[in-house]
């Protein structure tokens, strides 16, 4: 099913995005002043993949016509 095939791929790309945020906030604890605004920036993203996979899932159909 395509949307399953899709949906992997999503999730492998929110865990990338996961980790990249981690990497950016221990940028961030070392003293990087531009690691913060990297990590939410990142993490937008990351929940932005995450309501794509929620969406792929049937979940939040109700919601489709504030699109």
């Amino acid at each position: 099913m395509i949307n399953s095939e899709l949906r992997d791929r999503l999730a492998a790309i929110e865990q990338e995005l996961a980790d990249a945020a981690m990497d950016r906030l221990r940028a961030a604890v070392d003293g990087d002043e531009d690691a913060v605004v990297d990590e939410r920036r990142i993490t937008r993203a990351r929940r932005a993949v995450a309501k794509a996979m929620q969406l792929l899932d049937g979940v939040g159909d109700g919601d489709l016509e504030e699109f």
